[in-house]
C-alpha cells in the first residue's frame, strides 16, 4: 500500500528535475519537448488505466494521473507564456520537489543533509514522510495553486493559514491535499 507515496514523490522530483534541465539546456524550446513527452506519457497511462489493475494499483495510478495532468497543464501554460528560465516566477510559483544532497554547502550550513524538500517561490518545507494511505489526490486547478502558494508562504513565515469563503467551495479539501503533498 505505501508505495503510492513513493510513486508520487518520485514523479514530482523527476518532473522538477526534467523541467529545469530542459529550461537550462534549451529554454522555451526545451519546455516544448517536455510537453510532447508528458502528452505521450499520459497517453500510455490512459492505456494502462483502461486495462486490468488491482484496486491499490488503480488508486496509485489515479493519483499519479491527477498530478501528471496538472504538470502537463503547467507546462502548456509555461510554453504559451514563453517561460525559458528557471528563475521565471511562473516556474518558481509551482510546487517543486527537490532531493537535497549533503554536498550542497548552503543546505549543510542549515543543518540539512539528504532529504526531500517541497518548494514554492521562497517557501521551503522539509517533506514530512507521514504515511497518509494510498488515496486519490484533489484535482489541482489554478485556484488550488493560488491557495497552495498562499499557504506555503504563510507556513514559511510561521503564520499558518485559515482559508475563508462560502461553505462547500473546497477549502478543507485543498488544505488536506496540500498536507498530503508535504
Amino acid at each position: 500500500v505505501w508505495p503510492g507515496m513513493c510513486v508520487l514523490n518520485c514523479s514530482q522530483v523527476h518532473w522538477t528535475t526534467e523541467m529545469e534541465a530542459a529550461m537550462n539546456k534549451a529554454g522555451n524550446e526545451g519546455l516544448k519537448g517536455e510537453l510532447d513527452k508528458q502528452i505521450a506519457q499520459l497517453a500510455v497511462m490512459t492505456l494502462l488505466v483502461r486495462g486490468k489493475l488491482e484496486k491499490l494499483a488503480r488508486t496509485s495510478i489515479g493519483a499519479l494521473t491527477v498530478i501528471d495532468v496538472h504538470a502537463r497543464d503547467v507546462t502548456k501554460k509555461m510554453v504559451a507564456q514563453g517561460v525559458s528560465d528557471v528563475n521565471d516566477f511562473l516556474w518558481l510559483s509551482q510546487c517543486r520537489y527537490y532531493w537535497r544532497e549533503g554536498d550542497i554547502k548552503y543546505w549543510l550550513s542549515k543543518g540539512v543533509s539528504d532529504n526531500l524538500y517541497v518548494q514554492m517561490v521562497a517557501s521551503v518545507r522539509e517533506y514530512g514522510y507521514e504515511y497518509l494511505g494510498n488515496s486519490f489526490r484533489l484535482v489541482i486547478t489554478p485556484l488550488t495553486d493560488k491557495c497552495y502558494l498562499t499557504l506555503m508562504g504563510a507556513l514559511q513565515m510561521v503564520l499558518g493559514g485559515a482559508p475563508a469563503g462560502p461553505a462547500g467551495t473546497g477549502k478543507t479539501e485543498t488544505v488536506k491535499d496540500l498536507a498530503k503533498g508535504l
